[in-house]
């Protein structure tokens, strides 16, 4: 191990976030404004790379599957996976599924449902509604693995085939050429990572508290918000000291029965005939329209219904990329591409779909037909869509208290993920970091994370996290071209 690396990632990462976090308190107003104003100013110049990139993301991944590289398994000729792959899927999906899902598996279709994505389309329509049930499949489909699927392909292609560190940084040298400078990629890599989980960690704990608050009727938001951080917080500890074969690997098989079993509930007891069709056209109409919502932009109009939705979203999970994709190559070690690009890509997209599909048909079924007032909730406060949805189902209280539990679980894994994948980056890649690394991590989340709910500032810092995946996006496509030249030499 090299020390001296070690601590040039390490303390400057551990440093600098412990500034953004106190800068995103002292300095919350200005910060919101400041990185509102470059988020959007970003989003204006460059959502057609984004939009570009993200698709040659899908392409690529595609490509790469059905080609004879395919074939090639990530760990050379004696491949021995460590998980099987229900394990292996539960724990990408924990990873990946993540909070924002939960909710907006029933906010985004009644978002888009009163709010359509085009201009000369009248809201609350049956043909709003068919095109609210695409576009949220779109969002939160293929596209959405794509950049975390590629990150993570090439990091365990180099980590595990040519035996370098699992850093994005080591997907960018040679062995003829090494820079001195790219362990900045890996500083960049950690701070994007924690200041995302920790301001995505503050929304969870905000919803979380907010519903637990009005079941038990206690008025006190605030002491739930600190008794949810800091049972969240211990959770994910004891699942950090006790590793990722232990912690994160079981955390993950409940999160995914518990998401499973919920679906399947509101399946049989919702309108199911009308939930199955909704979700077969909703497909259709997906895959049917795939290019053109790659590729939508809106040069003749001042639509800015994708710079709100979809440009934003690819530009969120471009900068969530390197957190995501390191945990992914961890854990994929033993899979051929071919079975890794359609287990990361393809396998969460499909249960994405099905959970909007179950949730969000339920929820536009009840707004259409019963006029349930989703669509005016969701512009008030659109976290509490899924639990007004409970009220006109059998066993609402159960419901919602199994939904707290379902993103509880979420959060816990997420965060438990995040903390090991920055505790690697920073101890030069190694599959084992320290324990006080690890440690001194989930710490500093969580520190963050209440600063940020006491004192503001969550927004802002999510804002320039997300402003981040515009260089990230640049490297990601470099780390693509390294890659595909090293496999030419290598098959």
């Amino acid at each position: 191990m090299n020390k001296q690396k070690t601590n040039k990632v390490y303390i400057p990462s551990l440093v600098i976030a412990l500034i953004l976090a106190l800068s995103g308190a002292i300095f919350s107003t200005q910060i919101n404004e400041i990185s509102g104003k470059i988020l959007l100013i970003v989003s204006n110049l460059f959502g057609w790379l984004y939009l570009l990139s993200v698709f040659i993301f899908c392409i690529f991944l595609f490509v790469i599957a059905i080609s004879k590289y395919g074939k090639m398994t990530l760990g050379g000729r004696e491949p021995v996976a460590q998980y099987n792959i229900l394990t292996w899927l539960c724990m990408l999906l924990a990873t990946g599924f993540g909070v924002g899902l939960v909710f907006y598996g029933v906010a985004e279709p009644i978002f888009h449902y009163i709010q359509p994505p085009f201009d000369d389309m009248s809201p609350k329509t049956t043909e709003a509604a068919r095109h609210a049930m695409q576009y949220s499949f779109f969002n939160w489909g293929i596209h959405q693995w794509a950049a975390s699927a590629v990150v993570g392909l090439i990091i365990a292609y180099f980590q595990y085939n040519h035996e370098k560190k699992g850093l994005i940084s080591s997907t960018l040298t040679t062995s003829n050429s090494k820079s001195n400078h790219l362990y900045l990629l890996d500083i960049i890599a950690i701070l994007v990572t924690i200041v995302g989980v920790a301001t995505s960690l503050g929304l969870g704990v905000i919803q979380i508290s907010g519903e637990a608050q009005k079941l038990t009727g206690l008025a006190d938001k605030d002491m739930w918000s600190i008794v949810t951080l800091g049972v969240i917080f211990f959770s994910y500890m004891i699942s950090t000291y006790s590793g990722i074969d232990r912690g994160i690997k079981y955390l993950s098989i409940i999160c995914m029965l518990s998401c499973i079993t919920l679906m399947i509930y509101i399946l049989i007891s919702g309108p199911t005939l009308f939930i199955i069709n909704t979700i077969l056209l909703g497909l259709a109409d997906y895959f049917q329209n795939f290019i053109g919502m790659s590729l939508r932009t809106s040069p003749f109009t001042e639509n800015s219904w994708a710079g709100s939705w979809t440009i934003f979203y690819w530009a969120w999970t471009i900068a969530w990329s390197p957190f995501v994709g390191t945990f992914i190559a961890r854990i994929s070690r033993g899979r051929t591409i071919r079975e890794f690009v359609f287990g990361v890509l393809f396998i969460p997209s499909l249960v994405a779909c099905l959970w909007i599909g179950v949730m969000g048909s339920s929820a536009l079924h009840l707004d259409f037909y019963s006029e349930a007032g989703l669509s005016e909730l969701v512009l008030i406060d659109s976290s509490a869509t899924i639990f007004e949805m409970y009220n006109s189902m059998p066993h609402p209280a159960i419901l919602s208290t199994a939904t707290l539990l379902l993103l509880f679980f979420f959060l816990v894994t997420s965060v438990d993920s995040a903390t090991y994948v920055v505790s690697q980056i920073s101890d030069n890649g190694s599959q084992s970091p320290a324990i006080y690394k690890r440690i001194t991590w989930g710490i500093l989340i969580s520190i963050t994370c209440w600063i940020l709910l006491s004192f503001g500032g969550l927004h802002g810092l999510q804002s320039a996290s997300i402003i981040a995946a515009l260089p990230l996006t640049l490297i990601i496509l470099l780390m693509i071209r390294n890659f595909i030249k090293k496999l030419k030499e290598d098959y």
